[in-house]
């Protein structure tokens, strides 16, 4: 697959699980309420048209469709909460992009 995108991959993993999409919906829990998120919302996401709101919610895609979380961070283009919040040195903030971009 080029230019994976959060939605198309989420949208191929659903698809490729064989779940509705009001069924993944249903299965994504906002952490606020810990109501699920509804379909249209979900469309939206896999069309690309909107990002999770929460890294809570990258989260929930990860478990549903059992797929890597840190997968979805980078196709989501955001760090989890915790990576933004570490204190890293500048020559570590250095090493750690340079072993990013080496993949």
């Amino acid at each position: 697959m080029s230019d994976v995108t959060f939605g198309s991959y989420i949208s191929a993993e659903r698809k490729k699980k064989s779940i509705s999409q009001k069924e993944l919906a249903a299965r994504v829990l906002r952490e606020e309420d810990d109501k699920p998120i509804s379909p249209q919302y979900l469309n939206d996401i896999e069309r690309d048209r909107r990002q999770p709101t929460s890294d809570h919610l990258i989260h929930q895609f990860a478990a549903v469709l059992d797929v890597p979380v840190d997968y979805l961070f980078y196709l989501a283009g955001t760090l989890p909460k915790e990576a933004k919040e570490a204190r890293l040195d500048p020559s570590e903030a250095v090493k750690a992009m340079s072993a990013f971009r080496r993949g």
